[in-house]
């Protein structure tokens, strides 16, 4: 895949002052398009659990009725068998999970989704969607295909810059076997109905098709699991061969061992690397350390688990901040405003891509982090209004210096 020079902002629609579709939505493409911005990334639109969080959602292929504009807009018989017939892998499950007004639910964000993308793509922004890798325990998924999950364990990471114990999910793990046997019917269903949704799709959790942390289903901590073997490429494969060419970005952050690099290579994916990872002083041979960006790359300047720009750059030790400020000279920015300034460092890189957080824009601190990984809440921060024009003016020439305007 061979990404242009652009970029684009983070702002999942849950946190637009409605916190759904509908006039705001709009409003916020006309803004991203007067800000030069190709891409509006967003999370999940599935249904969130009762904490907020898209990524334990009770379906991976329904979206979430909480973001219609117009929730109570009728909908035809013809139109109930028109989407019957086109997501005939999975709107039975749901329905049979969410009951018979789940349909329409699914019918009414078919027909808001496709005008706000049709909306998009004519003022030159498009979409980027976020695959959970896992879905969640007793989800509509799991209870309609037990088959393809194996039973004993559920799903965390190890211990890492998040954690001391590790990241404890409790999301069932795939038995891949068993999907391979069914010639990973279920996961081309998923990607065939995410790439009908947005142009541009990240896997999250891409590590775990090379290898998966699997933890005791009875363990209170994820630090008591182990590593076991994944599918590797094999499940895109399968979808690629009847999708044709899979549009999607590698979320490989985390342990990345090798094979996880040279899959991820193999299958022509561009990676992530995160500035906020990038001035580790212990750590200056990563992904994520500017210099060592790649091309076929999307960097961002932090994702949903992290802290605001504002908020990790002021948290930063001394060592790590002459780190910044050693790379800033290094690319000639000179920014009063530290927000601003590792926005154009985004800008800079080598990368084809580069998104930011809409709170980075505004340059909010800690008030502004969407989730804390390890944690219950969250998920929760909503725009009180839409950027200025004058953001809009300064991001555009931020954009336009870097030559990332489409």
């Amino acid at each position: 895949m061979n990404l242009p020079r652009t970029s684009g902002v983070h702002l999942h629609p849950t946190s637009l002052p409605s916190g759904r579709l509908g006039p705001e939505a709009f409003a916020w493409i006309d803004w991203l398009a007067a800000a030069g911005q190709t891409w509006w990334q967003m999370l999940p639109l599935t249904p969130p659990d009762e904490h907020g969080s898209p990524y334990k959602s009770a379906s991976a292929f329904a979206a979430s009725p909480a973001l219609l504009a117009d929730p109570s807009a009728p909908v035809s018989d013809a139109e109930r068998a028109a989407f019957r017939e086109k997501a005939a892998d999975w709107i039975g499950d749901w329905v049979a999970f969410a009951g018979e007004d789940a349909l329409d639910d699914q019918v009414r964000f078919d027909r808001e989704w496709a005008e706000l993308r049709r909306y998009a793509a004519d003022r030159g922004v498009r979409l980027i969607g976020d695959v959970p890798i896992y879905v969640a325990p007793e989800s509509a998924d799991e209870l309609a295909h037990p088959e393809i999950f194996k039973p004993g364990f559920v799903a965390g990471v190890p211990p890492d810059a998040f954690t001391e114990d590790g990241q404890l999910w409790g999301n069932p793990v795939y038995d891949w076997p068993a999907l391979q046997q069914r010639g990973y019917s279920w996961w081309i269903a998923r990607l065939r109905r995410i790439f009908e949704l947005f142009d541009l799709v990240r896997i999250d959790h891409f590590r775990a098709f090379t290898a998966y942390w699997a933890v005791p289903e009875d363990s209170p901590v994820a630090s008591a699991g182990s590593w076991k073997r994944g599918p590797g490429a094999a499940p895109l494969l399968a979808a690629r061969a009847v999708l044709g060419e899979l549009p999607v970005i590698a979320e490989d952050l985390g342990v990345i061992t090798p094979p996880v690099k040279r899959m991820r290579e193999s299958l022509g994916l561009p990676g992530m690397a995160v500035l906020q990872f990038g001035f580790t002083p212990s750590e200056r041979h990563t992904q994520h350390v500017p210099a060592y960006h790649e091309e076929n790359q999307v960097v961002y300047t932090g994702t949903h688990d992290n802290d605001t720009i504002r908020g990790w750059y002021d948290g930063l030790g001394p060592a790590s901040l002459a780190l910044v400020e050693e790379s800033l000279r290094e690319h000639g920015i000179v920014e009063d405003e530290p927000h601003w300034a590792m926005i154009r460092l985004a800008f800079a890189s080598k990368a084809r891509l580069a998104m930011i957080q809409a709170q980075d824009i505004l340059g909010l601190g800690n008030e502004g982090r969407m989730n804390q990984p390890g944690t219950a809440g969250g998920w929760g921060w909503r725009l009180d209004e839409l950027p200025s024009e004058d953001l809009a003016r300064r991001l555009r020439a931020a954009t336009e210096a870097a030559d990332r305007l489409a």
